[in-house]
């Protein structure tokens, strides 16, 4: 008999957690209120329907397939947010910075591509937001072997007017001082 007891509460506790696992994971994967990630701002309302067309127009897919992990559409239209489909783009907002698109392939990749992060959502990878550091500078890569651009570099100005090269110069003075 107690042997009997201890399988129905067995048999009760697995089927309560699968019940529990079914719900966590449907709510939330499938629930149309959770935000959209990797959708440009002017793509949101397309996105707002509850049966959505694929954007090459080949077929329909219920909103809650959208960012399910799972490739319905061959031009990723369904998958804004994840890396499922090979074709698919993921927009970076990088507020602060420089908004950008991204190869799908490049989400949740453990690598940050994003200044904002928002490519590696899942957790595995933490990437601090960088936007504001950058702002929406355009950096150029200086050639350092180039003897030109290192004459361009040592004689710049500062806002002050006073040449670099004589900072560094009166720095080294102070520093040999010690």
């Amino acid at each position: 008999m107690e042997v009997l007891l201890r399988a129905k509460m067995a048999m009760t506790l697995a089927l309560i957690t699968c019940l529990y696992v079914f719900l966590h994971f449907h709510h939330s994967y499938s629930s149309p209120s959770r935000p959209l990630t990797g959708v440009h701002p002017l793509d949101v309302k397309y996105y707002d329907a509850e049966l959505i067309k694929c954007k090459d127009g080949s077929k329909s897919f219920a909103r809650d397939r959208l960012n399910d992990d799972f490739c319905d559409c061959v031009d990723g239209t369904d998958e804004p947010g994840t890396s499922a489909c090979p074709a698919g783009k993921f927009y970076c907002k990088n507020i602060g910075s420089t908004p950008k698109f991204l190869f799908s392939s490049r989400v949740n990749d453990q690598i940050c591509d994003c200044c904002d992060g928002s490519d590696e959502y899942d957790g595995t990878a933490i990437c601090p937001n960088t936007c504001i550091m950058g702002g929406n500078i355009a950096y150029k890569k200086l050639e350092y072997n180039s003897e030109s651009n290192l004459d361009s570099v040592n004689s710049r100005k500062t806002n002050a007017g006073i040449k670099m090269e004589d900072s560094s110069q009166k720095l080294k003075k102070e520093l040999s001082q010690y």
